[in-house]
Parts: structure tokens; C-alpha cells; sequence
């Protein structure tokens, strides 16, 4: 029997009849939430969101009521900005431009009332400048919600001035991170900030307190002042609240993008029952479970994970890949993460040197190149691994990889090395024996030790 999703913050997308102008979405609904939130007051938002237990969708899973805690609009002297991350760069990852391209007042909706709830008077939508066509759409959105008086001055006649503008970035990678985009909104290069002192909530958008949110967990604020945070908390499973949008791409019958609450597929379920198992017929080898700089995780091993009993103490268990609950913390757990939901399938056709020396190269391509470790390594493991892909290797490589990984994760900026390093360290870890097979395969071992890292 196939497994049905339960479609919150998708309800609509792709629904027979539904389109993305506000007309549809005042027949559905929208914008009633603004009204409620208003009523309520922001702290009483908060409060919700609190109480629901949501965690940010966008990549590290943080919990977003903690977040918004870290500023008090009460005791803000300076102006408070709210930026929506609408980068989506992770490959593996199309779940937000779904909701921009075709429910995007709903973005707008959960923008508002997390803007009020947190004493904001100017917001950014921060848009990879790719999404060409989900550009003109938010303009088009903006514009409608301001004709109907749910954006500007006075909204719904409360007394509260707002204004959201559309920020366009120029497709990098690192403006996935909120300093980096923060950098880049600002009009400078997207260099990550220091943290500390340069933590968001306190010198954040021109110095000042800001708010940094993913898409996904924008939207469901929405959702959280309708239902409330206690009955949002009972969806998912405890400190893995809510609905997850997933989105499988690789080698499986049916990819695409899914909502299910937080926890309540295995992996197995998802690429067998939701997504049509391995196509072809084909054999799971590997799984990347939430966008490319998440570590990969081998079918057939079997992986320790902590989960709460009946009497509430944590219990470890072992169990196999296709048993792994979707959710944070058993994906943690298990050594990887559920990260921006990308879940990337592998069959056993699959080459891993080819694999892992395609993802190297994109992040040699995006590292911003403000961190040695990180501008250095990471062009250093995409020649390694050109050479042993293009024949080259070297009976050392697969050790000399692993080396440069960790010399790299832990010791930069911001997140980015551990984006790049992760992948080479699991992949290694997981597969070394095809990386020593291709090198022995070639006969190069020992006998090229003439071939330089600029092969």
C-alpha cells in the first residue's frame, strides 16, 4: 500500500485549479493567518513558535524559536531586519523554488507575521539571480499583497509598517550562508563573518539585530499560527516536529518532491514505497540523505543510532540503512544529516571516484577563498581526484584525501569547509577499496609519482 504524504506546507502545490495570484489564494485562505497573528500580538507568535518545536529547514536544523529569542524587539534600540534565504544552492535540493514558483503568497504570509512577531520593519527575499522567473513572480506577489493592503504602511489598519524587498544574488554558492549573504546583500563580496563577534542576531544587516530564515521554515510559521505550536509539535516526532519537504533525485523510479511529517518514513519506505525503488531494477548502493555536502551513507552497512524508549532514556540500536528514520537526529545519529532534505539515490552502476570528483569540483568552484585552509584544500582535493578519475592516481591518494579533509573541516570561517571535506571523508571512508581499485586498475602506483597536483 503506498504511503500517503501529508501535505501542509505543499497543500496546494500542484493542486487542479490552483494558481499563484492572490485572487486564489484570498479564496483559499490566505492571508486570514495575518489577521489571526495580528490579534495575538508577537510575543504571543513567538511564544507559538516556541512551543512547536520547528527547526530551520535550511540546512543545520536550529531551532527557530531559539533564533528569534536571541532578539528582544522590546529592548532593540536599533533597527531589527528579517532576511528570507531563498539561495537554494545546495545541489540535490528544489524544494523552496516549488513554494516560490507556485505559492508565493504563502512565503509572503509567513514573512509577515514573522516579521511583526519579531518588531521588523524592513525584510529581504534573497534570490539566486538563476531563479530568473521566481524573481519576477515574488516582484509580481509583493506588488499584489501591497495593492491589498497586507504590505506598506498601517497594515489591516494595525498601526505596524512593513516592506519586503527582493534581493538578487549573483548564483554563489557560499551566500548560502547567512554571513555570506548578509556580506552580499550589503553590496560586498560574500565573505562569511567571524562568529564571534558577528553573530547574526546582534551585527547582522548593516551592524544591526537580524533574522536569517530558510524558505521552508518561513512558510511554516503560517501553519504555526493556525494549528497552534502544541498541536504543530504532536506532527513529526519529539524535537523533530512538523512536516519535512524532501526531494529525491538520483537513480529511483519516481523523484521528485515529497512532504511527510518529521521521522514518519524510513529510508527504505521513501525510495521503495514513496518513490518506486531503484530504477532499472537496480540495487541501492549509497544514499546522500540532505544535499551533496551531507555525508554518504553505503547500503548494506549497518549504523548505531540513540533513540528514546518507552521510559524516556536514550537506547542504542543498530540498524540498517534502509531502516533510518528521515529526521535530524537519527540521520545525525547515524553520522550524516537530513540537512536541506536534498536525498540523492546511488544504484550500484554508480562509479564513487567519478561521484565524489564530480561534487569536489563544484565546491573547488564555490569556495569563496577567504580561508587558506579552504581555498587551498579544497582545489587540492579536486586535482587528486581528477588524477586518480583520469587514470594518474597514486597508491597514496585515497590517504592523502583524507588527510586534507580533515586539515580543512574544523579550521575556516564558516561552515563551507566542512561542506567540502565531509563528502571526501565519507566517501572514503565508505568506498575506499573502489579508489585503490582504479588506481591498481591503471598500474600507476609508485610509478607516477611525476604527476603533479596541477595535472
Amino acid at each position: 500500500m503506498a504511503i500517503r504524504e501529508h501535505r501542509l506546507v505543499f497543500k496546494h502545490i500542484d493542486a487542479l485549479g490552483y494558481t499563484r495570484d492572490i485572487d486564489c489564494y484570498l479564496k483559499h485562505g490566505g492571508y486570514e493567518m495575518l489577521k489571526k497573528g495580528f490579534a495575538m500580538g508577537g510575543a504571543a507568535i513567538r511564544e507559538e513558535v516556541k512551543k512547536s518545536q520547528l527547526r530551520g529547514r535550511g540546512g543545520a536544523g536550529f531551532p527557530t524559536g531559539t533564533k528569534w529569542s536571541f532578539i528582544d524587539p522590546a529592548k532593540v534600540t536599533k533597527p531589527i531586519y528579517l532576511i528570507c534565504n531563498a539561495d537554494e544552492s545546495e545541489p540535490g535540493t528544489f524544494k523552496d523554488r516549488q513554494i516560490i514558483y507556485k505559492d508565493p503568497h504563502q512565503l509572503i504570509e509567513g514573512m509577515i507575521l514573522s516579521c511583526f512577531a519579531n518588531g521588523v520593519k524592513l525584510a529581504y527575499l534573497y534570490i539566486r539571480c538563476e531563479f530568473t522567473e521566481g524573481w519576477k513572480i515574488l516582484e509580481k506577489a509583493l506588488g499584489e499583497a501591497r495593492s491589498h493592503g497586507f504590505l506598506g504602511k498601517n497594515i489591516l489598519k494595525s498601526g505596524y509598517d512593513l516592506e519586503i524587498h527582493v534581493h538578487r544574488g549573483a548564483g554563489a554558492y557560499i551566500c548560502g550562508e547567512e554571513t555570506g549573504l548578509i556580506e552580499s546583500l550589503e553590496g560586498k563580496r560574500a565573505y562569511p563573518r567571524i562568529k564571534p563577534p558577528y553573530f547574526p542576531a546582534v551585527l547582522g544587516l548593516y551592524m544591526c539585530p537580524t533574522i536569517v530564515n530558510n524558505v521552508e521554515t518561513l512558510c511554516n510559521v503560517k501553519h504555526i499560527v493556525e494549528m497552534g505550536g502544541e498541536a504543530y509539535a504532536k506532527i513529526g516526532r519529539p524535537n523533530n516536529t512538523g512536516t519535512r519537504l524532501l526531494c529525491v533525485s538520483g537513480d529511483v523510479v519516481k523523484p521528485g518532491y515529497y512532504e511527510f511529517p518529521c521521522g514518519a518514513l524510513t529510508m527504505g519506505e521513501l525510495i521503495h514505497d514513496v518513490c518506486g525503488g531503484i530504477r532499472n531494477g537496480g540495487k541501492l548502493k549509497a544514499v546522500i540523505p540532505g544535499g551533496s555536502s551531507a555525508k554518504v551513507l553505503r547500503a548494506g552497512e549497518t549504523y548505531k543510532i540513540k533513540e528514546k524508549g518507552p521510559d524516556g532514556n536514550l537506547v542504542e540500536k543498530e540498524v540498517k540503512l534502509e531502516d533510518l528514520r528521515m529526521d535530524f537526529d537519527t540521520l545525525a545519529s547515524a553520522g550524516s544529516m537530513a540537512g536541506s532534505g536534498g536525498v540523492i539515490v546511488m544504484d550500484q552502476t554508480r562509479d564513487m571516484v567519478e561521484c565524489l570528483a564530480n561534487i569536489s569540483t563544484f565546491y573547488a568552484h564555490e569556495s569563496c577563498g577567504q580561508c587558506t585552509p579552504c581555498r587551498e584544500g579544497v582545489l587540492w582535493m579536486k586535482k587528486i581526484l581528477a588524477r586518480i578519475a583520469e587514470g594518474h592516481g597514486r597508491e597514496d591518494d585515497p590517504n592523502m584525501l583524507k588527510e586534507v579533509a580533515d586539515r580543512i573541516a574544523g579550521r575556516t570561517i564558516c561552515a563551507f569547509g566542512e561542506a567540502a571535506s565531509w563528502p571526501v571523508q565519507s566517501f572514503i571512508g565508505k568506498f575506499k577499496e573502489e579508489f585503490s581499485l582504479r588506481i591498481r586498475r591503471n598500474g600507476t602506483a609508485a610509478k607516477r609519482d611525476t604527476v603533479s597536483l596541477t595535472h
